[in-house]
């Protein structure tokens, strides 16, 4: 990487994740709010984001969470209104942050007013808006559907619709149908509704969900079997990275985001070649700023289902950060660093210990972790106080996600809800579940968290450990983990160069226990040092010899020798740094 900088304001920007039903609850109806976003502004700030991310707010039936976009140009009314959204742009403005929202353009919902219309009949001008295709018949006359797709929360990815006798696609919820990126009108229709009405109101740019999903292979082949107990089966090799999707994103910009200061930042699912993702990065290219690799968080997810849990160690994790660190090295392309956000449960569980006498250390470890790779750094609500997944004891019944919900009801009757199946199911939910995510921001000690004042309490289940969990314990707590992000996100930028821009080498990648790494930029050097154990582990530090300076741990003080042998203490990271103004 070249020293000099492309000096970005997204590339140096800290971006923080909000989901809104989950944030802050200010009318006392048990659901999140824009309103209640504005009032917890200085929170935000104060922790050192520039950059603020809303999850969809858009008018929606909610059918997944307000992915199901009803109308682009309406806030869904119990999280307010257009006007409180243009108060939170303005307020965001005022403290010199900025915000972007989602563009969910993949798909809508079929309450839209575009899908109402398409589904009429088959002559209406808009039915080419989205992705219809006849039924196929089996030899004894069996109506199926075009091709034997599978959706994402299971099932079939088409919906037979009687009043045309067609099917319509819907990568999701039959309630969410598939846009036809291929209708020129259908395009023209989403830039002006979902995008410039946003933007000429100040929003700073967008999170792009499924990206390259927008162009689908127009033959519409069956999808190879991997589980024979289905008819159903993944599909993404024709759904995804499809022949024009690059023609679609380039247009975007050019017709769009070009005449706009914005960021946009794709999320980009099956796609782990680095060669293919620098395709949407290329800063001179224009199609994306930058995009979410999922390898980091698909660790441990199965192979043909997702919700199968599989055991994994550590140089899977190390070996994933390496990749997407070092992508861009002599490129113009730019990456991300993140491990949390709405879809995937927290990170503490997942990456390190949630036991309660390491939750503390975990969430600092992976907190310095973070700060120090190279990219835009994303948080996600709640990751800053340690917030962790929901109690292993939880049924079935206190999860809400559609994903989670189908897919168990889904092997129930699959497997005649067999024990150890189920079992099974559950412990993978319990650790990968969206609704880790998704359950309500921790606060307070108060009742149901400090999220909401509504007697019944919030739209969800609060997290049982919320008393010991929460904003208000750490806040002005200097050994937190909400202190040590705040400190951490202040170090990041006072050493930008290396810590955001730097270089990266991996070392002893095949070590199951502890990960180094080493950042460089110029003529300044950081080493940094994680243990990923309950026991103390004893790493080699590269480059001692260029006179390394303790600076930054989640113990407070470095312990365990000198040169170039140090012993780490469990779940210990620790931050090293020669030359510069080390």
């Amino acid at each position: 990487m070249a020293d000099n900088l492309d000096r970005v304001w997204w590339k140096d920007g800290v971006v923080y994740q909000i989901y809104p039903a989950s944030f802050k609850d200010s009318n006392g109806d048990g659901l999140g709010d824009i309103p209640g976003i504005i009032s917890k502004l200085d929170y935000i700030q104060n922790l050192g984001v520039d950059i603020i991310w809303v999850s969809p707010m858009f008018e929606s039936p909610q059918i997944d969470m307000g992915y199901d976009v009803s109308n682009y140009e309406e806030v869904y009314p119990p999280y307010g209104t257009v006007k409180d959204m243009e108060d939170l742009i303005e307020a965001c403005h005022k403290r010199g942050m900025r915000l972007v929202l989602d563009l969910v353009v993949n798909h809508t919902s079929d309450q839209h007013a575009w899908f109402k219309e398409s589904r009429s009949s088959k002559e209406n001008s808009k039915r080419d808006w989205y992705i219809w295709k006849p039924p196929r018949y089996a030899e004894d006359g069996t109506r199926l559907p075009p091709t034997n797709w599978r959706s994402y929360f299971s099932g079939s990815a088409w919906e037979y619709d009687e009043h045309t006798d067609e099917y319509y696609l819907h990568l999701f919820a039959k309630e969410m149908p598939d846009l036809n990126w291929e209708s020129e009108e259908c395009r023209k229709a989403i830039y002006d509704s979902a995008m410039r009405f946003w933007l000429d109101k100040g929003v700073d740019g967008f999170r792009v969900d499924c990206v390259n999903m927008y162009s689908k292979s127009t033959e519409f082949l069956d999808a190879p079997i991997v589980d024979s107990r289905f008819y159903e089966q993944p599909a993404w090799c024709y759904y995804a990275n499809g022949p024009r999707m690059h023609e679609f994103l380039r247009e975007m910009n050019e017709k769009v985001l070009n005449r706009y200061d914005a960021m946009t930042v794709g999320e980009l699912p099956h796609t782990p070649d680095p060669k293919r993702v620098l395709d949407y990065v290329g800063r001179k290219d224009k199609q994306l700023s930058m995009v979410f690799q999922f390898d980091i968080v698909d660790i441990g997810q199965g192979g043909t289902h997702k919700y199968h849990f599989e055991e994994w160690k550590l140089p899977v994790l190390k070996k994933i950060v390496e990749k997407w660190q070092r992508f861009i090295e002599g490129t113009d392309g730019w990456t991300t660093a993140f491990c949390e956000n709405h879809d995937q449960g927290r990170s503490i569980s997942r990456f390190a210990s949630d036991a309660p006498e390491y939750r503390v250390l975990s969430g600092k470890m992976l907190s310095l972790m973070m700060c120090s790779l190279t990219g835009t750094l994303f948080i996600y609500q709640g990751q800053e106080i340690g917030m962790i997944n929901v109690p292993k004891d939880w049924p079935i019944d206190y999860y809400q996600d559609i994903e989670s919900v189908n897919f168990y009801k889904l092997m129930a009757a699959k497997t005649n809800n067999d024990p150890e199946e189920m079992a099974y199911v559950m412990r993978s939910l319990q650790t990968l579940s969206r609704d880790n995510a998704r359950i309500p921001m921790q606060w307070d000690d108060s009742p149901y968290a400090g999220f909401t004042e509504r007697k019944e309490g919030a739209w969800a289940h609060v997290h049982d450990l919320y008393p010991e969990i929460n904003v208000a314990k750490q806040l002005d707590d200097p050994n937190s983990t909400l202190s040590f992000w705040r400190d951490m996100i202040r170090f990041r930028k006072q050493h930008s160069e290396v810590l955001v821009h730097g270089t990266f080498e991996a070392c002893d990648i095949e070590n199951e226990k502890a990960f180094v790494f080493v950042k460089r930029f110029g003529g300044k050097r950081v080493v940094v040092a994680l243990n990923f154990s309950n026991e103390e582990q004893e790493v080699v530090l590269p480059e001692h010899e260029k006179g390394l300076k303790f600076m930054v741990g989640n113990y407070g003080t470095e312990e365990g020798g000198e040169g170039e042998r140090r012993r780490l203490r469990p779940w210990e990271g620790r931050l090293h740094m020669a030359g510069g103004d080390a």
